[in-house]
């Protein structure tokens, strides 16, 4: 099965065209990678027989990859930089400007060991326990309600996790808001009108707010230390300077933004776990090994972020294909988590395919490829696997709920993708466990 459902009837109307060869950019593709942005890279790849191709996004000349080769190439940096390389919408919105995703070399290295400082087992740790004290919290709370939409909760049972865990500590009648604004920057790099506005300025108001209390952290860091805003705040790059308090907000919020992000996983989870009974027995009767081999089929079956970009540094060639220095290059996370060459049958959810198997660094890639410290994949894919692990445990052990009929479809054309019912809960319990 895929879990992508059917494209709009235009879409056969604008994809009847793939460029007259492999090499050459042939018409602009924008609309056709708008309509399918999970699929187009991977489908129109297969047409040709290839694993790289040419094309025309937003009027402009662009390479697209696939598969795990493809990403080795991809990740060397003497290759590809990511300065240049995101559209400006995109900064404007999720990245922000100024953050790690745009940094290369030595700025890059600097920057990315502040984010891996964060990911000790024992930090970790921490936030997972704030997150699971939150799920024990809400439960008997969905009780005592007729339904639940079990994405917005978990969104803000998230957000209260980590700003508590980076040292922001909010009022839990501000959380709501802030996980709006969080979502609203999620939302806004796919969208056209007034919910891209809704993110550019969520995010304007975000950066203002953290980059006034940064300020204060540098005058008083004490009660910070430890906390994402303390290292943030006392961060130096290579060049010995700390960060201006603008681009420490855009890191900040780098920390924030992903983690309530981790909802849509959850959210598909939960779909997984409605769609396939036996899965919930075995992990509700204490299987861990199973469980963590649940979660990766999770992030690998269903859709997260469709593909990443990045520039050419230098002329070359690869496969007979040239990559002129300069060209904007997609590399496709989703397609290749579903490349039939590394995935036995991929639209199948086959949680057992993961046991005895650990995947390398350019196979599973739902959060980017290649190592963690040097390149350019997420640095929170633990807190990733750490938090939806959370999740599926008080699915599973610690709730019952029905779930009644609603609408679980995936449109094809949505980018992050979210079932349009949100998943709906009802009947919950506690359980005790």
């Amino acid at each position: 099965m895929t879990i992508l459902g059917t494209p709009p009837s235009e879409h056969a109307a604008v994809t009847e065209h793939f460029g007259p060869s492999v090499s050459g950019v042939g018409p602009d593709d924008t609309v056709a990678f708008r309509l399918s942005p999970y699929t187009y890279i991977g489908d129109r790849a297969r047409a040709l027989g290839v694993d790289v191709f040419d094309t025309r996004l937003l009027l402009r000349p662009t390479t697209c990859m696939t598969g795990a080769e493809a990403a080795r190439v991809f990740y060397d940096p003497e290759r590809f930089v990511r300065q240049g390389a995101a559209p400006g919408r995109l900064l404007r919105t999720l990245f922000g400007e100024g953050g790690v995703q745009s940094l290369d070399g030595e700025a890059h290295r600097a920057r990315k060991a502040m984010f891996m400082s964060l990911m000790t087992p024992a930090a970790r740790g921490r936030l997972v326990e704030l997150a699971g004290r939150g799920w024990r919290e809400r439960i008997p709370i969905w009780a005592r309600m007729p339904h639940v939409v079990l994405y917005d909760e978990v969104n803000r049972l998230l957000c209260q996790a980590v700003c508590e865990w980076a040292g922001l500590r909010p009022a839990p009648r501000h959380v709501p808001w802030m996980t709006g604004e969080l979502l609203a920057m999620i939302e806004a790099p796919a969208a056209v009108g007034p919910r891209y506005l809704r993110g550019r300025r969520a995010r304007l108001r975000a950066e203002q707010g953290i980059a006034r209390l940064v300020e204060r952290v540098r005058e008083r860091p004490e009660p910070y230390e430890g906390t994402a805003l303390g290292t943030v705040a006392g961060h130096r790059d290579a060049d010995g300077r700390q960060l201006d308090p603008r681009t420490a907000a855009v890191e900040v919020l780098n920390v924030l933004r992903p983690t309530v992000a981790v909802g849509r996983y959850v959210t598909f989870a939960a779909m997984a776990l409605h769609a396939q009974p036996g899965c919930r027995e075995r992990i509700r009767d204490g299987d861990d090994a199973y469980l963590e081999h649940f979660v990766q089929e999770v992030r690998r079956f269903y859709p997260f972020f469709p593909a990443v970009a990045a520039r050419v540094a230098h002329s070359f060639e690869w496969r007979g294909h040239h990559f002129p220095q300069g060209r904007r290059v997609l590399f496709d996370l989703h397609g290749t988590d579903h490349d039939p060459r590394l995935w036995d049958r991929p639209e199948e959810f086959r949680p057992e395919r993961f046991a005895g198997r650990e995947p390398g660094a350019y196979e599973l890639v739902p959060q980017g490829g290649g190592d963690h410290h040097r390149g350019h994949r997420c640095p929170g894919e633990w807190i990733t696997v750490d938090l939806m692990k959370v999740a599926v445990t008080a699915l599973t052990r610690w709730m019952t709920y029905g779930v009644p009929a609603q609408d679980l479809r995936v449109e094809r054309w949505r980018a992050p993708a979210l079932p349009n019912s949100r998943f709906v809960i009802d009947q919950v319990a506690p359980t005790g466990s």
